[in-house]
């Protein structure tokens, strides 16, 4: 199968790419390298340096002929979207509406879409369905919501297949810590560099984290399964912040020592995303536990960092 991935040099999406090209499928990657990095390219995939929003795509599509295409390419910070909500907006909206119109020009099949938890702000109820009503707190999740309608609006319009996956908290290998990256990678950077975590808040927040393996498995199961769908992808348990760095520093061997600060804005208090649709329709689940993902996480990075 010919598939094009957006943001194929980042943290997720790289190891989507390699995985992909592991099955035997052609890979194309779609990066400008703002946040990706090159050594994350895969060398057998075909690499088109380009922006989503401000090049034209038309040669990338002609050029490739994707039958299907993942799109990861976008501004994944909540805070940066909530400083800057017209840069967030024009990557995350605009730049999909962009995708979708050359999807459409050039005959492709399929579009899976990363997605967030953050659509459905503060949550109502324990775990998160799909049917959960969409309130996001920031800009970031307004602009990963609205995509989903365009996408929906597409198929209905153009007869474009898609399937669109909504991310818990996702962790693992190549998430940059000093980028955009998430609790894990800062918390893992911090450890490693002598410095104390910071824990904003009370620590007692929970967050329902999924490793990047199991991600990966879903973006492959979405490219057969899942026709028009919309799915949760998580873990569906929930762990505090303060046992998640507790985990980090048993594996580091570190001791625990953080440094509170008050809550930032845009950020929830609990998090559990109920995976059953996609344990049923894509015939997905998660391999990996909390425990087992943050040893193959907190291993790489020690050796990484010498240690």
């Amino acid at each position: 199968m010919k598939i094009l991935v957006t943001g194929g040099a980042g943290f997720i999406a790289s190891h989507i790419v390699d995985e992909l090209i592991r099955l035997g499928h052609s890979v194309a990657v779609l990066d400008n390298f703002s946040t990706g990095k090159r050594e994350y390219a895969n060398p057998e995939a075909r690499l088109y340096e380009a922006d989503i929003v401000k090049d034209p795509l038309g040669a990338v599509f002609s050029g490739f002929k994707p039958e299907v295409v993942i799109h990861h390419a976008a501004q994944i910070d909540v805070q940066t979207s909530i400083k800057h909500p017209s840069l967030d907006a024009e990557i995350n909206i605009v730049g999909t509406i962009k995708l979708l119109e050359n999807c459409r020009e050039h005959g492709v099949r399929k579009i899976v879409y990363a997605s967030s938890a953050a659509v459905y702000g503060t949550p109502e109820y324990l775990p998160v369905d799909e049917k959960h009503p969409l309130k996001p707190l920031s800009f970031y999740g307004i602009s990963k919501h609205t995509p989903e309608h365009y996408i929906e609006a597409f198929a209905h319009l153009y007869g474009l297949d898609f399937t669109i996956l909504r991310y818990a908290n996702v962790y693992g290998i190549r998430q940059d810590p000093k980028g955009e990256g998430g609790v894990v990678s800062i918390f893992v950077d911090k450890l490693l560099s002598g410095e104390k975590p910071v824990i904003f808040g009370s620590g007692e927040q929970t967050r329902d984290f999924i490793y990047v393996k199991d991600i990966v498995s879903a973006n492959i199961a979405a490219l057969d399964r899942g026709s028009r769908g919309l799915f949760n992808i998580s873990r569906n348990e929930q762990t505090t912040v303060t046992e998640l760095l507790r985990i980090m520093c048993r594996q580091l061997e570190k001791p625990f020592a953080p440094e509170y600060r008050p809550p930032r804005p845009g950020d929830i208090e609990h998090s559990r995303l109920d995976n059953t649709a996609a344990l049923r329709e894509l015939a997905w689940s998660p391999k990996y536990s909390l425990q087992e993902g943050m040893q193959e996480t907190c291993s790489y990075y020690a050796k990484k960092y010498g240690m």
